[in-house]
């Protein structure tokens, strides 16, 4: 089998398995970095949200031999001690309810902010459009991200 490398948060690591297994499965089974959630395994809502050199993709539908020589950040990797500004402001927002969704949408949220630091509602909507969430927090989603963004609401 060929062998896949590739970095997870920081730390390099080889694949020797199946290259068509999801990433999310490697992820979650052989890392057991957990915070990235399995929701539809179709690529549709977006709980499994990680960035592949730093694009926001759904984990669940990126194969393993695509992360050949790139990048992977979790959810783990965002922020390690919880200090990224969009955990800062989940954490005085209150904006998570069951939860589940969440890292998704952090995930969705922090490409979102690398590509434009100061979004507008409609901007903020469209890159958060895909990433569903069951409680129905958006509201406070967005006004999670333009508080980190320093946006006023």
């Amino acid at each position: 089998m060929k062998k896949i490398t590739f970095m997870v948060n920081g730390t390099s690591h080889a694949f020797t398995g199946d290259p068509e297994m999801p990433l999310l499965w490697y992820l979650r089974d052989e890392l057991q970095l957990t915070g990235t959630k399995f929701g539809c395994g179709q690529g549709l809502c977006g709980a499994c949200t990680v960035h592949l050199d730093g694009e926001a993709v759904r984990s669940c539908i990126t194969p393993m031999k695509l992360v050949a020589g790139k990048k992977v950040v979790t959810i783990e990797g965002l922020g390690a001690s919880g200090d990224h500004p969009l955990q800062k402001a989940w954490r005085e927002l209150e904006v998570p309810q069951c939860g589940y969704c969440q890292s998704g949408q952090l995930m969705q949220a922090a490409a979102l902010l690398r590509d434009t630091p100061r979004p507008s509602d409609r901007e903020i909507d469209e890159a958060m459009a895909g990433n569903l969430c069951r409680c129905g927090t958006y509201q406070r989603i967005r006004q999670g991200i333009k508080r980190a963004a320093g946006v006023k609401s």
